[in-house]
């Protein structure tokens, strides 16, 4: 499968992707705060504003030629900015060097206030906190659709002997119940558990899944700014290996940023592209494309939404080392 995604991108690339077809798209309705991957993608759905797909808009699409003069603009999180560039390369038939200033995301929180303000045309974003999200909701004005499924991953440091937490445990190291790796079957020694800062995606996944209602402990240092900075803070903890963090799978499993650091499974669970896929692996949610509703048909804006969301899009998700939502065929 990656061979043949490899080889269907290398042409669509070699022909700069002039045209792109878009296909029709479900949107997810922003009243279902609490669902789960598996429902924002089919359950909790509606209807696309586009009620006769096969015709006039699809040809539209189809003859669709970005450049740089009419690129939607983009934000989102930093963990999206992969894809993104990826998104632009293609579809600009440029190099991802050359792309590189139409990719200079504001981070999760921070993105759907530009997307709100008139900022931004197009997210590729995490969730965002749930006041942002509250925001989002108000006079039903924008549209949230998965485009891929990410998940929530604690690292420690490769020498920690623990391997696997469940989620009430993480839940207790990150309220201050449990502060000792012996309590977890580690070795006696202090955790030492980083946290995010208030406005990041992985942040806002934490408080979603694992943590709800309960109160964080007062972090150990400053909060980390960044998914890398989490990683290094990790991996250069100097007082013995009783370091905890967080972050989202697809940055703990490049292997050049991951270096030093081990994933830990959840529930009894590893992570993998498999148990995302499946949905075995617990702690999961989806990465959205999001748009304002009222973005005019055959726009380009709304033929990059449909873009992403396509059989063409979602192919580059999965080769970008992302989990697609949709048909990759």
């Amino acid at each position: 499968m990656k061979k043949a995604i490899s080889i269907i991108l290398s042409l669509i690339l070699c022909l700069s992707l002039a045209s792109c077809g878009a296909q029709p798209s479900e949107d997810q309705s922003l009243n279902d705060n609490n669902s789960t991957p598996e429902n924002d993608v089919s359950d909790s759905t509606e209807n696309s504003d586009n009620e006769n797909p096969g015709s006039s808009d699809e040809e539209t699409a189809n003859s669709f030629r970005f450049t740089r003069e009419n690129f939607p603009r983009l934000d989102g999180s930093t963990s999206t900015v992969p894809f993104a560039q990826a998104v632009c390369s293609v579809l600009l038939g440029e190099s991802r060097e050359q792309v590189s200033d139409l990719v200079s995301f504001s981070r999760t929180t921070a993105s759907y206030q530009a997307l709100m303000s008139g900022e931004a045309d197009l997210l590729l974003a995490a969730e965002p906190e749930a006041w942002v999200l509250e925001q989002l909701q108000n006079g039903d004005k924008w549209l949230m659709t998965p485009f891929a499924i990410d998940a929530l991953v604690f690292i420690v440091q490769q020498d920690n002997p623990v391997d696997s937490l469940t989620i009430d445990q993480v839940r207790q190291i990150y309220s201050g119940e449990i502060t000792n790796w012996s309590q977890v079957g580690g070795n006696d020694e202090p955790i030492t558990a980083f946290q995010r800062n208030s406005e990041a995606g992985s942040q806002a996944l934490i408080v979603k899944l694992v943590m709800g209602e309960t109160p964080f402990m007062d972090p150990p240092a400053d909060y980390i700014p960044s998914m890398e900075g989490m990683m290094t803070a990790v991996r250069d903890f100097d007082n013995g290996t009783g370091a905890l963090g967080y972050t989202v799978y697809y940055y703990a499993s490049d292997m050049k940023m991951a270096e030093g650091l081990k994933i830990l499974s959840i529930d009894g669970v590893s992570p993998s592209d498999e148990t995302i896929a499946s949905g075995e692996y617990p702690l999961l949610n989806p990465y959205f494309v999001s748009i304002a509703k009222d973005t005019q048909e055959g726009s380009p804006t709304r033929v990059l939404y449909d873009w992403i969301l396509s059989t063409e899009g979602q192919a580059l998700v999965e080769h970008e080392g992302y989990t697609p939502v949709g048909d990759t065929e």
